[in-house]
């Protein structure tokens, strides 16, 4: 993709983007925003939102005076007397930064987007609506804890304090969309947090694809494309890396008029989306190291969590103090508490496990609205009816059935025959609440186990390091037990029914190992003869592995040499992949003298996908190519039905072993294919004659846009970060795409509270004229970071606002 491209890359940032472009050009001949008037109109409703961050305000649900201390990045320090009041606080401060963006997260969870958005979004709603988000998020809170009840609804009064003391000036992007919110509630936060989970643990659709995959190639041959697990992992459990994980046994599926055709496959897949970048899979690093490998002698543990990038940022800092209770770190707008951070005692990360938690079953029907049940009795389908909001057009009237698995989800299918349910955890009754507060709270290895005890999902790795010197790992979420064994498509016996969920006590976990190191990034964490499966699909193993090698013999190692870490450029598979590709262009039947010229600044790279390398542009666009021209000869055009975590080891494979099997018509052999990929890659990304021109960063930039204003000429360059040149890619632990990257990055040393560091991607506000709405992005951008004070000498000498709120 070319630097100049700049349109087509911002256009396919993100769904919403597109999509709503064409509300937007409707409001504007409506004549809302046009020329200097609309820019006036609008500048000015930018700054008359900007919150107010110092002097007094009055909340009426507090019980006592809240100090609101702003640091110099616009991160709140919240200082409160008891709980309730620094629940309803954070809710209030987060609104003033974020409630727009709160507010479209609610609506995308619960299928509500088509409302203010449009026709577009009808799709999208429909699918949350069969999938039964709202209701979900409905029982959970009905099921809530006491205490986790009232810490929910503490967090929703604030941020309905801030909706009603705002009603004549909220955010300027409800007054450009010319609608109001309604008032939060617990069911709208569990929503926010059930779509989390979607991103990191839904895989459902995997399972149609590899279906329409499988059938086209039968098992024996589609096998290579999927991969469980690899030779380069290392399990947090062990010491030694494993070797590949046997093989899964999938049964041969003939291909049908029944079954889901592309179009349907690629439709849904485009609904349920959160990125255009299919390679980029929601991800992150994570790692642990005991005192006996840092200069300071105390643990040191770091965390980046990989997400798609979005404007504002999907995390928001805060720092939350009430009596006993302190907890800092990054919390999800919509969420109350601390999701990821430390507090006191201990610190914590998270990386996305991938478990397998839905399997999709095939139901047999009679035709009078039934399906048979478990012990073989016909029941009928329960149904219920939703409808949804349109806006400029008619409302769509949606009939959901469930069967004893869950949802039927063939509906979203429109060619698919065979009635599909979707079983999931979530859907299970045990799965109800989110111990963040325990988790907050923890104090040490026991308390923080305890905590995680009742974590359902999303099913994560979660890393520890505390100030006693003790580090550990531990995996957490609900995974079903299945006997009859994982199966990557949708079952049509009664051999793969669930028995319960994996023991807590059961799942991979570890305290203080002999190594010293605990790191974690996505990929295979059970160790060889783990007795439960976990997933067929691990993240592919190159980040994880980078991240064991380079830390593996280091001593004296500080907050400094994580960060360089977790900005690591160098990729292995890359530069073994270059010198295949080299290999190949040397033996190739015919090359040019630009083939050549590639081949040599291949063979000659150091494996730094740097934005300067020519090197690293020529192995992307040979990867680029290397999928369509291997799978379309066999799949024609279902081959764009594959995508699979570990694809790059499958490619990696295939390369290395070059099997006949695989060789694709007409070449004569891997070495003729092999050049043929880098030559076509290079034609398709428009590669300069002279390829030592050719910058790796600029043919693959990062770009972050604002929804809404992005689509405004007035508006666009100064909104979002343009198309940057950008280091990187999905193999490297710096793991990024155009529109993907790390969403924040956190490093404590336990010898020095107050320089724990912490950033996210662009800031803290969502208003674009705050001073606080880019001013992290040199830091991401150029690999830097700075503290997040903690005691309260630090945050009184960080304080740039302090705001009190009163009773």
């Amino acid at each position: 993709m070319n630097l100049g491209r700049t349109v087509e890359l911002e256009e396919r940032q993100h769904p919403l983007l597109r999509i709503v472009a064409g509300l937007i050009v409707l409001i504007l001949l409506g004549g809302l925003v046009s020329a200097g008037f609309g820019g006036y109109w609008l500048m000015r409703a930018m700054h008359k939102q900007l919150p107010q961050l110092e002097g007094e305000l009055r909340l009426s649900g507090l019980q006592a005076p809240v100090t609101v201390r702003r640091d110099g990045h616009g991160v709140p320090h919240i200082d409160a007397a008891n709980l309730d009041d620094l629940l309803e606080a954070q809710g209030y401060v987060t609104a003033q930064d974020r409630l727009w963006q709160m507010d479209m997260a609610r609506r995308m969870a619960l299928g509500d987007a088509a409302e203010i958005l449009g026709k577009s979004f009808v799709a999208h709603d429909r699918t949350q609506r069969v999938l039964a988000i709202g209701d979900t998020a409905e029982r959970i809170a009905g099921n809530l804890p006491p205490q986790d009840r009232r810490l929910f609804e503490d967090y929703a009064r604030g941020v309905n304090a801030y909706i009603e003391s705002h009603q004549k000036n909220l955010p300027a992007e409800f007054r450009l969309l010319m609608y109001k919110p309604r008032a939060w509630t617990t069911t709208d936060s569990l929503a926010v947090a059930l779509s989390m989970v979607q991103m990191l643990d839904e895989r459902w659709q995997h399972k149609l694809e590899r279906e329409q995959v499988t059938a086209r190639l039968g098992p024996t041959l589609a096998a290579a494309l999927y991969p469980t697990g690899s030779w380069r992992d290392h399990p947090p459990v062990t010491t030694e890396p494993d070797i590949t994980a046997p093989g899964q046994s999938e049964p041969m599926v003939p291909l049908d008029s029944s079954q889901a055709v592309l179009r349907d496959l690629l439709r849904l897949r485009d609904a349920t989306k959160s990125s255009d970048c299919e390679e980029c899979i929601a991800g992150s690093n994570e790692w642990v190291v005991s005192g006996e490998h840092t200069a300071s002698g105390k643990p040191m543990l770091s965390n980046d969590m990989h997400l798609g990038h979005a404007i504002p940022n999907i995390w928001y800092e805060s720092d939350l103090h009430a009596g006993a209770f302190h907890a800092a770190g990054v919390t999800v707008p919509g969420l109350p508490l601390i999701t990821a951070g430390h507090n006191d005692h201990i610190a914590w990360g998270f990386t996305a496990l991938y478990g397998d938690t839905q399997d999709l079953y095939v139901e047999r029907t009679n035709g009078h609205g039934e399906y048979m049940g478990a012990g073989g009795a016909w029941r009928p389908f329960e149904r219920s009816r939703e409808t949804i909001r349109v806006r400029g057009s008619s409302d769509v009237e949606l009939t959901v059935e469930r069967t004893d698995h869950g949802p039927v989800i063939s509906q979203l299918l429109p060619h698919e025959q065979r009635t599909l349910s979707l079983r999931w955890s979530g859907y299970d009754p045990s799965a109800d609440g989110i111990p963040l507060f325990e988790l907050d709270s923890a104090t040490d290895w026991k308390s923080f186990r305890e905590a995680l005890r009742r974590w359902w999902a999303p099913t994560l790795n979660v890393v520890y390091a505390d100030d006693q010197g003790h580090i550990g790992y531990q995996a957490v979420g609900y995974i079903p037990e299945r006997p009859g064994g994982l199966t990557g498509m949708p079952i049509a016996d009664e051999q793969h029914e669930w028995q319960g969920f994996i023991p807590f006590d059961e799942l991979p976990s570890t305290l203080d190992p002999p190594a010293g190191i605990i790191a974690t990034a996505n990929s295979r964490i059970t160790p060889d003869g783990y007795p439960h499966p976990m997933t067929l699909e691990w993240a592919e193993p190159y980040r994880n592995e980078r991240i064991w090698k380079w830390l593996a013999g280091k001593d004296k190692l500080t907050p400094a040499n994580m960060l360089t870490l977790q900005t690591d450029i160098y990729s292995e598979v890359d530069q073994e992949l270059g010198q295949r590709f080299a290999y190949a262009i040397d033996h190739a039947g015919k090359a040019d003298a630009k083939l050549r010229q590639a081949a040599d600044l291949m063979r000659s790279w150091n494996g730094e996908v740097s934005i300067d390398s020519p090197a690293a542009a020529v192995v992307a666009a040979a990867r680029s190519a290397f999928w369509p021209m291997l799978l379309e000869p066999k799949l024609g055009a279902e081959w764009r039905a594959y995508q699979w975590s570990e694809r790059d080891f499958a490619m990696e494979e295939l390369v290395m072993h070059a099997p006949a099997a695989w060789l694709p018509k007409p070449y004569a052999n891997w070495d003729d294919f092999l050049a043929a990929c880098v030559e076509t890659g290079m034609r398709e990304a428009h590669a300069p004659a002279d390829l030592t021109k050719w910058r790796y960063g600029y043919s693959h930039p990062v770009v972050i846009v604002h929804p809404l204003y992005s689509l405004l000429p007035w508006f666009k360059g100064w909104t979002g970060t343009g198309v940057q040149p950008q280091s990187g890619d999905t193999t490297t632990v710096k793991q990024v795409g155009s529109y993907f990257g790390p969403s924040q990055r956190f490093t404590i040393d336990w010898s020095d509270i107050d320089g724990a560091t912490e950033n996210i991607v662009m800031g803290q506000s969502g208003d674009p004229v705050s001073p606080y709405y880019r001013d992290q992005w040199p830091f991401w951008y150029g690999g830097t970071t700075f503290a997040l004070p903690f005691s309260d000498g630090a945050v009184s000498r960080a304080t740039a606002h302090t705001l009190r709120l009163l009773p």
